[in-house]
């Protein structure tokens, strides 16, 4: 757990998971594609992942006080995003929700900031953290580079946290981006996911990967999701009906428990309108597991290649682009590592007590295999 604003923060440690564990060490794979290493969104080259994740307090809401169930996440696109911006591109699947500081991207299709993920109501304290960070690690802004603004995207955790209370700083989120980094991500309750719940169950942060083949380039796609959707009967696990079967473990469906962020990264060389179309694929793989974007949600899609960057002092850029006509590998890419990223998600998140001793319950995995049973489907137990 993390200190108070006075305290200096510290990246929440990949501790072990009391039982919990990924689709793919049940058993479960998600399409065709192979993962990459970590099967991780930092798989792409120069992506890096950091979280700081606040867990304090128990009993009554206490507005102002706690209990505190809230963190951040941070997506680092490339070893120097300010410097040198990547291409991007967005899709909102229902809007009610926010992404903020995508006018850069909507002009000129580039990203220029990292990407930050908290619940709603910390969206100007992170915005105040990041941009103290850019200004400490890039004197050049306000001077040859123009201010930026944070892109930061929220989710709703007010079932489980003091939401008025605002519980993050500067430190919270400066430690989140200083400690980003590449290799395996922690899942589940963790960063901006701590308070969040998916499909009436525990949910939060999720990651996947997909590699393509050296004769496509050897190039990856990764997915990382902060899930905070659906209702308890819509989830699908691989075509399985997991939520109408699980009756038990009380869902929490309050209105405005609903939404999801999704962020893709490759390190293909895309153009803006190439990484929209991969956007609205991504979309295509939350479907998959059951979400219908009701009219409550806030359902916003980002996707950005490192693969193609600018560098702010040059007149002209020579750059490769991905080929139309060799397109579709990247589209199926898209859909399974999203769909894997939004069910890693509830399995990597453990049951969560918040305020007023309100309850999420964990996705039950050990039910899983008789569930699978139950309609003809088996596991793949060599995994």
């Amino acid at each position: 757990m993390l200190g108070g604003c006075g305290a200096t923060p510290r990246i929440a440690p990949a501790a072990p998971f009391a039982g919990r564990r990924r689709l793919r060490e049940l058993g479960i794979v998600i399409g065709e594609l192979p993962t990459g290493r970590w099967n991780a969104i930092t798989d792409v080259p120069g992506v890096r992942v950091g979280h700081v994740t606040r867990i304090e307090g128990a009993g009554p809401l206490v507005p102002g006080k706690g209990p505190i169930r809230t963190g951040v996440t941070a997506i680092l696109p490339t070893e120097d995003v300010v410097r040198e911006p990547v291409a991007a591109a967005r899709f909102t699947l229902n809007g009610n929700g926010e992404l903020t500081g995508l006018g850069v991207v909507d002009r000129s299709g580039t990203l220029e900031v990292p990407i930050l993920l908290t619940d709603t109501s910390n969206v100007g304290r992170v915005m105040n953290g990041a941009l103290s960070w850019l200004l400490e690690t890039y004197p050049e802004i306000g001077d040859s580079v123009p201010v930026p603004t944070p892109v930061v995207g929220e989710t709703w955790a007010a079932f489980l946290h003091d939401a008025e209370g605002r519980h993050l700083s500067d430190e919270h989120v400066m430690a989140a981006l200083r400690g980003a980094a590449s290799g395996p991500v922690p899942e589940g309750a963790v960063g901006g996911g701590t308070g969040m719940m998916a499909y009436g169950f525990k949910g939060g942060i999720g990651t996947a990967s997909r590699r393509l083949s050296e004769e496509e380039g050897g190039y990856t796609i990764g997915v990382l999701v902060q899930a905070n959707h659906g209702r308890r009967g819509q989830l699908r696990v691989q075509g399985v009906p997991v939520g109408q079967e699980i009756r038990d473990l009380p869902p929490h469906e309050g209105r405005k428990s609903k939404s999801i962020l999704i962020v893709g990264a490759t390190d293909a060389p895309m153009l803006p309108v190439q990484l929209g179309r991969l956007c609205k694929r991504m979309a295509l793989g939350l479907g998959r597991t059951g979400a219908v974007s009701m009219h409550g949600s806030g359902d916003l899609l980002l996707f950005f290649s490192n693969g193609m960057k600018g560098r702010r002092e040059a007149a002209t850029s020579a750059v490769q682009v991905w080929n139309d006509e060799q397109f579709d590998r990247c589209i199926q890419a898209s859909v399974e590592a999203t769909e894997e990223a939004v069910l890693n998600a509830l399995c990597m998140a453990e049951t969560m007590t918040g305020v007023d001793g309100n309850t999420a319950h964990a996705l039950p995995l050990e039910r899983l295999p008789a569930l699978f049973d139950a309609h003809g489907r088996a596991l793949d137990a060599t995994r």
